[in-house]
């Protein structure tokens, strides 16, 4: 007597398999994980911005805070949180960057190598920066794309929170020290 298994019995464990893997990737939705991932990138990114910047305020000796409001990407300026922003996709930290702060002048060297750009920068995903010598205070913009982080966007204490498709131009996540992130 030969063993094995039957056509239908194969086709039954196909069938089974099929709907297994058709649920597994129902539940974990890659699309989603890979945004949640880029909105972790862009969280990081800006809190080393931040935490650069302040490093450079609290040990240059004469600090300057760069007042040219600039976004990373080339159709940021449509929907960017500061009007007029100028377009720069540099990663120099020399204040000629994006960000418009000399960081060598932190005792000791640049706490960053290079400025990071969005994972994406580009259509309504990217970074902007604003400052204010006066006060020596800055903001750092980025929108947020994945639904787990989406609502950080409006309540980070800044005034660009009024999100109701998250990709309006009302509608950034904002870190900084600027009093209530309203450049």
């Amino acid at each position: 007597m030969k063993k094995g298994f039957t056509l239908i019995e194969l086709v039954i464990v196909i069938g089974i398999l099929a709907i297994l893997a058709a649920v597994v990737v129902l539940v974990l939705n890659p699309a989603q994980l890979l945004a949640q991932a880029r909105d972790s990138q862009r969280l990081s990114d800006l809190g080393s911005i931040k935490s650069a910047i302040a490093l450079y305020l609290a040990t240059a000796s004469s600090p300057t805070i760069g007042a040219t409001a600039s976004c990373t990407a080339t159709d940021c300026t449509a929907d960017c949180a500061f009007s007029s922003a100028v377009v720069s996709s540099s990663t120099l930290v020399t204040g000629a960057g994006w960000v418009d702060v000399d960081l060598t002048g932190t005792t000791g060297g640049a706490a960053l190598s290079a400025l990071p750009l969005d994972p994406t920068n580009s259509g309504s995903y990217y970074y902007a920066y604003d400052g204010e010598d006066t006060d020596k205070t800055f903001e750092l913009n980025c929108r947020l794309e994945s639904e787990r982080y989406r609502g950080m966007m409006i309540s980070d204490g800044g005034d660009d929170n009024v999100c109701s498709t998250y990709t309006e131009a009302t509608c950034f996540y904002e870190v900084g020290t600027k009093p209530g992130l309203d450049f």
